[in-house]
C-alpha cells in the first residue's frame, strides 16, 4: 500500500509538472502553488526519487528541461561528454573517498558509460560500460575525440582507445602522471578540444606538477619543469593532441575545474575560495598571466596581513591589489563551480549565444555569463538557466552542448558537493535543457568528403567538431580548395574563425593572419594575434609594428601578451610604444603589459622611460607593476610626497616585488629623511625591509630597533621576531610581565636564540608576581621548554601553592601538546592529589571531547562518557527545529571554530551561507561524520620541530621558508621549516567528533535548522 501510494504520488508529480509547461501565466502560478504543495506533501525520501527530479528545479522561462537519464541507469556523475552520435558518456565516482566517507565500494571499479536514446524521445534507454576497473578511482574528467577518450584521474590522465569501434575500451595507455594524490579533487581535471586543434586542461591546486608517461618531468615552452619551482598552484595548459609541446598558460587558481576555449581562442575558466569566503570567480585567462590565490613572491596564502590589503575578504582572496594579479571577471559570491563552457550554437534563445554557460554545484545553479568588452578587459553579469530553488540535492557537476545545440548537464545529486564525501552513492541524474517541444534529433555525418568534414566542424559540440578537424587534416591539400573556398563566402564569424585556424596553419598561414589583421572585428584581430605569435618573432615583427598603432586596447592587450618572453630589441621597442598608450585606471591593460615584460624587465622598461614619458597616473601604474630596481628611483620619489598615506601603499607594496638590497637601503634613507615624523608610515616601512638585509647591516639593525613601535605590543613583538632581535629579549619580557600582550611576547621570546634560557633564569629569580605573569604567559605556547617549565612549577613543593595552581590550571591550554602531556600525566599518577582538579580545569575547554571527558574521570569515578542517542539520518530530517533556538547552540557549540558574518572565531569554514550549500542532510552528515567530509584547505597537519614539540592545526600558508598554523580557537603559530622535523597530513578533521553526542537531539535539530536558514541575499 505504501509503495502504491508513492507511486501515485510520483505520477501525479510528473502531471502537474506537464502540465505547468505550456500553460498561461495565471495558470502558471496556480500550478507553481499545486507543484509546490505535492512537493510539501511528500517525505524527504520521496522528494528524491527520479520521478520527482524535476519537481524542484526552476528553468529559464524560454526553456524547457527533461531527464535524459536517472538512477538506477547512473550513478555520481562527475564528469561528461557528448559524442558525434549524440550519446552521452558518464565518468561514474561510485568509489569516491571510501577511506574517509566510510562508504561501501564496488571491487570491480568505477564506470565509464556510453548513454544513448535510440528511439528519439530524449530519453536514454540503451546504457553501454565503455570501461570498469579496479584502477577507475572516482575519475573527474572525460574527453571523447574520435576512438580516443581521454580520461583524468588524479594522479593520472589516461588514453583509452577503442580500436574497433565496438565501444569497449581495447587498451590503456598513460598520457600525464604524477598529478596531486589518488582521487584528490583538486587536481587533474578534464580536457577540452580547441580552435586550433589543440587540447586545453587544467590541474587543480593540488596537481603541482605534471610528469610524462615514463615519469619524467614535462617542460613547458620556455624548456622548464613544471612543478612548484616555477609555478603555483592550480594551472592551465595547452598541447598537442598526442600530449607533446605542453604550454602552460596560466597559474595561481585554487581549484580550477574545467577550460572554455571559444573559436576565436580565447580562454575562459573558474575556480573558488577556501570555503565560506564568497569568492567564487570566473576568469579571462591571459595566457602567461598569475592569478593570485597566494602571494606570488612568497607563496604565503591569502590571509596573510600585507599592505594595500583589500578591503573586504573575497577580494583579499585573490590578491587583486597586487601587481602582477590579473583581474577577475566576474564573483559569484559561495560556490563550488565545476563544468563550463562557451555556447556557440544557435537552438538556444539569443540571450545565451556565444556566452559563458557554467555549472556550480554549491549554490545548485547553472549560469550563463554575458560578457561585454570594457577596455582591455570585460564585465560580466549573470542569466540563471537552471536552478534548484526548491532541491538543494541538484549538484550539476558538469554542463555541455549536444550536437543539437541542447545543453545537457550532468548532476551528481547528493546532499553535499564532493568535498571528500558522498552522501547517497546511487543517484544521479542527466538533464537536457532546449526550447520547449524540441526533439533530440542527431544529424548523420558525412565525413568522407571536405565539405562534409567542414559541416562536422561548424557542429556546437567540440566532439563533432574534432571528428571534422582531423577529417579535415587527413585530406591534406585536397581540402584546401574547398577550406578556402568555405572561408571566402561564410558569414557567420564564429564559423569562419574555426576555418581561419586550419588556414593559418597551413603553408600560406602568414598571409591570411595578415588579411585578418585588417578585419575590423576586435574579436579577429586578437585571434589573428594569437595565430601570429606561434611563429618565431621575425616572422611577425612587422605586423606587430604597424598593429602597436591599433586604437582598440583588446587588441593591444593580445600584442603586449604576444610579446612575453620575447628578448629582442625591437620587441623592447614595441613593448614600449604598447606601454605608453597605458591611460591608468586599466588593471586589465596593466598586467597584460607586465605579461610582456616577464623576465625581460630591465630591457623593456629602460626602453619605455627612453620615451621619457610624463609623470602621470598611467606613468605610476607601469611603475608599480615593474619587476625590476630601475623602478627604485622613482618608487621613492611618490613615497616622499607629501600625500596621504593611504595614496602611497600600493608603491611600499611593489618594493617586494622588486629584487635587490636597494630597496632596504632606500627605505632605511627614507626612514631617516622623510618619515621620523610619521609613525604610520615609519612601521609600513620597516615592514618593507629585508631581513636578510637587517641582518648584515648594524646601521640599519640601529635605526630599526631605535624606531621599533612600543606602544603597538603586538606589531613591537612581530618585528622583533621577524627580524631576529635578541638585544631584545629583556623588551619582550617586560610586556609579559606587563600583563598586556604576554602571549605574542612569550612566543616571540621562545624563538630568539636563548630566549628558552632567558625565560627561565627570570623565571627562577623571579617573586610570585614575576612567576605567575610568565605562566600566564606561556601556557598557550605548547612547546616541550615552556610544558617542562610548567610541570617543573607544579612538581616543585618549595613554591607556594598559588603560583604551583596556576601552573597547574595552565599546563592544558595548550593544543595538543598540553593537552596530551595533562592525560598521560594522569594516567601515570604523576599529578599530586591536590593539584588534579587544577590540571583537568586546564583542558577544560579543550576542543577534543574526549580529552575533557577522560580528564574528568580523574576527578571522580562516576563520572562517564555520556552519549546522546539520536535518531537514524533519515528520522532526523523529518525533525522540524527552532531556528532561533538554534543561535544559541551555535554560540555554545560552534561558535569557538566558526564564524557567521564575522562572528566567532575565525578557524574552520565560516558558515554565512552554508544554507545555500547544504541540504539539511548535507549538515546532519557533517556534524555527526566530521571525518567524512573536510572541506579542502581544512585538512588537519601535525606538525613536529627539531626539538620534538608537535602542534596540530590548518595550514593557511606555506612556502620554501616559512609555514603558518591556525589552531583552534583561532590562535596562528609561526614556523621556520629549517626548523622542523616533518609536516604530515592526518585523517581526522580538526571538528571534533562526536561533537553531536553533547547536543540532545532537539539541540542538534535546533542548530541545522537555524544554518538552513543562512542562505546567500
Amino acid at each position: 500500500m505504501k509503495n502504491s501510494f508513492r507511486g501515485r504520488l510520483s505520477i501525479l508529480g510528473s502531471l502537474c509538472l506537464l502540465a505547468y509547461l505550456g500553460i498561461s501565466s495565471f495558470q502558471k502560478n496556480e500550478h507553481q502553488r499545486w507543484g509546490q504543495a505535492l512537493l510539501d506533501s511528500l517525505t524527504e525520501s520521496q522528494k528524491h526519487e527520479a520521478s520527482n527530479a524535476l519537481a524542484g528545479l526552476q528553468i529559464d522561462p524560454e526553456l524547457e528541461i527533461t531527464t535524459f537519464a536517472t538512477e538506477p541507469m547512473l550513478k555520481n556523475p562527475t564528469n561528461m561528454d557528448i559524442d558525434s552520435k549524440g550519446r552521452v558518456w558518464i565518468t561514474e565516482a561510485f568509489n569516491y573517498r571510501p577511506a574517509i566517507a566510510g562508504n561501501p565500494t564496488n571491487p570491480a571499479g568505477d564506470r565509464i558509460i556510453i548513454l544513448e536514446d535510440t528511439n528519439g524521445d530524449g530519453k536514454a534507454d540503451k546504457e553501454k560500460v565503455f570501461y570498469q576497473s579496479p584502477e577507475l578511482n572516482a575519475p573527474l574528467g572525460i574527453a571523447v575525440l574520435d576512438s580516443m577518450v581521454i580520461v583524468a584521474q588524479s594522479p593520472y590522465i589516461w588514453r583509452l582507445y577503442d580500436d574497433n569501434h565496438d565501444d569497449k575500451a581495447d587498451r590503456k595507455e598513460i598520457m600525464f602522471q604524477g598529478i596531486g594524490g589518488e582521487q584528490h579533487d583538486h587536481g587533474a581535471h578534464a580536457f577540452t578540444f580547441g580552435p586550433d586543434g589543440k587540447l586545453y586542461f587544467n590541474l587543480g591546486n593540488e596537481g603541482k606538477q605534471l610528469l610524462d608517461a615514463k615519469g619524467k618531468p614535462v617542460l613547458d615552452q620556455d624548456g622548464d619543469i613544471i612543478g612548484p619551482n616555477k609555478y603555483k598552484q592550480g594551472m592551465v595548459f595547452r598541447c598537442n593532441v598526442d600530449g607533446s609541446n605542453v604550454e602552460c598558460l596560466g597559474q595561481n587558481f585554487r581549484n580550477n575545474f574545467e577550460v572554455a576555449v571559444d573559436s576565436y581562442g580565447a580562454i575562459w575558466q573558474s575556480d573558488n575560495d577556501d570555503d565560506g569566503n564568497k569568492g567564487v570567480r570566473i576568469n579571462s585567462v591571459f595566457e602567461h598571466g598569475n592569478y593570485g590565490y597566494t602571494d606570488e613572491m612568497t607563496g604565503e596564502g591569502w590571509s596573510v596581513n600585507r599592505t594595500n590589503m583589500e578591503s573586504e575578504i573575497p577580494l583579499q582572496h585573490w590578491h587583486l591589489n597586487d601587481p602582477g594579479v590579473v583581474p577577475n571577471l566576474l564573483q559569484t559570491g559561495s560556490g563550488s563551480p565545476t563544468g563550463i563552457l562557451v555556447y556557440e550554437g544557435q537552438l538556444l534563445p539569443a540571450k545565451f549565444q556565444n556566452q559563458i554557460i557554467h555549472a556550480d554545484a554549491g549554490p545548485n545553479v547553472v549560469r550563463a555569463y554575458p560578457t561585454k568588452a570594457q577596455g582591455a578587459g570585460y564585465t560580466a553579469s549573470i542569466i540563471n538557466l537552471v536552478e534548484g530553488v526548491k532541491d538543494q540535492w541538484f549538484r550539476p557537476a558538469d554542463v555541455t552542448v549536444a550536437p543539437d545545440g541542447s545543453i545537457f548537464i550532468a548532476d551528481w545529486y547528493d546532499p553535499g558537493v564532493g568535498g571528500h564525501q558522498a552522501g547517497d552513492q546511487n543517484k544521479g541524474r542527466i538533464y537536457r535543457i532546449a526550447p520547449k517541444n524540441t526533439p533530440y534529433l542527431i544529424k548523420k555525418l558525412h565525413l568522407g568528403s571536405p565539405m562534409g568534414a567542414i559541416t562536422a566542424l561548424f557542429n556546437p559540440n567540440l566532439a563533432t567538431r574534432y571528428v571534422g578537424y582531423k577529417a579535415l587534416q587527413s585530406f591534406g591539400e585536397k581540402a584546401t580548395k574547398d577550406i578556402a573556398a568555405v572561408y571566402q563566402n561564410e558569414k557567420n564569424p564564429r564559423l569562419k574563425a574555426r576555418l581561419f585556424w586550419l588556414l593559418a596553419q597551413g603553408p600560406d598561414g602568414l598571409s591570411y593572419i595578415d588579411k585578418a589583421l585588417t578585419n575590423p572585428s576586435v574579436e579577429w584581430l586578437m585571434m589573428a594575434i594569437r595565430a601570429m605569435k606561434t611563429r618565431p618573432f621575425d616572422a611577425w615583427k612587422a605586423i606587430a609594428q604597424r598593429v602597436v598603432k591599433d586604437v582598440d586596447f583588446q587588441v593591444k592587450r593580445e600584442l603586449a601578451i604576444a610579446l612575453h618572453h620575447v628578448k629582442n630589441t625591437e620587441a623592447d621597442a614595441i613593448w614600449a610604444a604598447l606601454a605608453s598608450q597605458h591611460g591608468g585606471g586599466d588593471r586589465w591593460y596593466l598586467e597584460a603589459i607586465g605579461i610582456g615584460a616577464d623576465r625581460l624587465w630591465d630591457a623593456r622598461l629602460a626602453a619605455y622611460l627612453a620615451l621619457k614619458p610624463a609623470d602621470s597616473p598611467a606613468f605610476r601604474d607601469i611603475i608599480f607593476r615593474a619587476r625590476t630596481p630601475l623602478a627604485n628611483a622613482y618608487l621613492f620619489q611618490f613615497l616622499k610626497e607629501a600625500k596621504p598615506l593611504n595614496e602611497k601603499l600600493r608603491y611600499f607594496r611593489a618594493l617586494d616585488f622588486i629584487p635587490g638590497d636597494e630597496k632596504s637601503a632606500l627605505l632605511i634613507q627614507l626612514i631617516n629623511t622623510h618619515l621620523k615624523q610619521d609613525a604610520a608610515a615609519t612601521l609600513i616601512a620597516i615592514r618593507h625591509l629585508a631581513p636578510e638585509y637587517i641582518q648584515k647591516n648594524a646601521l640599519a639593525r640601529k635605526t630599526v630597533i631605535g624606531l621599533l613601535p612600543k606602544s603597538d605590543v603586538d606589531e613591537f613583538t612581530k618585528l622583533i621576531e621577524k627580524y631576529n632581535l635578541v638585544e631584545l629579549k629583556p623588551e619582550l619580557m617586560k610586556i609579559i610581565l606587563g600583563n598586556k600582550g604576554g602571549r605574542q611576547a612569550a612566543k616571540s621570546l621562545y624563538a630568539l636564540a636563548g630566549g628558552n634560557d632567558f625565560i627561565n633564569k627570570t623565571f627562577a629569580q623571579g617573586n610570585n608576581t614575576v612567576k605567575r605573569s610568565i605562566i600566564d604567559a606561556i601556557r598557550w605556547h605548547g612547546s616541550k621548554e615552556s610544558i617542562a617549565l610548567l610541570s617543573q612549577t607544579m612538581l616543585n613543593n618549595k613554591l607556594e601553592l598559588i603560583v604551583r595552581k596556576d601552573a597547574a590550571k595552565g599546563i592544558g591550554n595548550s593544543y595538543p601538546a598540553g593537552e596530551d602531556f595533562v592525560l598521560k600525566a594522569l594516567k601515570d599518577k604523576q599529578i599530586p592529589a591536590n593539584l588534579i582538579p587544577s590540571v583537568v580545569e586546564s583542558v577544560s575547554k579543550a576542543w577534543r571531547k574526549g580529552v575533557r571527558v577522560e580528564a574528568n574521570t580523574y576527578l571522580s569515578a562516576t563520572q562517564s562518557n555520556t552519549k546522546t542517542k539520536h535518531p537514524a539520518l533519515n528520522d532526523l530530517i523529518n525533525l522540524k527545529g527552532v531556528a532561533k533556538n538554534g543561535i544559541k547552540v551555535f554560540v555554545e557549540q560552534c561558535a569557538m571554530c566558526h564564524q557567521i558574518n564575522n562572528e566567532g572565531i575565525d578557524f574552520g569554514p565560516k558558515l554565512s551561507e552554508i544554507g545555500s550549500k547544504l541540504s539539511k542532510e548535507g549538515m546532519y552528515l557533517s556534524i555527526l561524520h566530521p571525518n567524512a567530509g573536510i572541506g579542502f584547505g581544512y585538512e588537519t597537519f601535525e606538525i613536529t620541530t627539531k626539538k620534538g614539540d608537535v602542534y596540530q592545526g590548518i595550514v593557511t600558508s606555506k612556502n620554501e621558508t616559512d609555514i603558518i598554523l591556525k589552531l583552534p580557537g583561532g590562535s596562528i603559530q609561526n614556523f621556520k621549516t629549517s626548523a622542523l622535523k616533518s609536516v604530515k597530513q592526518i585523517d581526522n578533521s580538526m571538528m571534533p567528533d562526536g561533537l553531536a553526542d553533547g547536543m540532545s537531539t532537539t539541540e542538534l535539530t535546533d542548530l541545522v535548522e537555524y544554518l538552513s536558514t543562512l542562505k546567500k541575499k
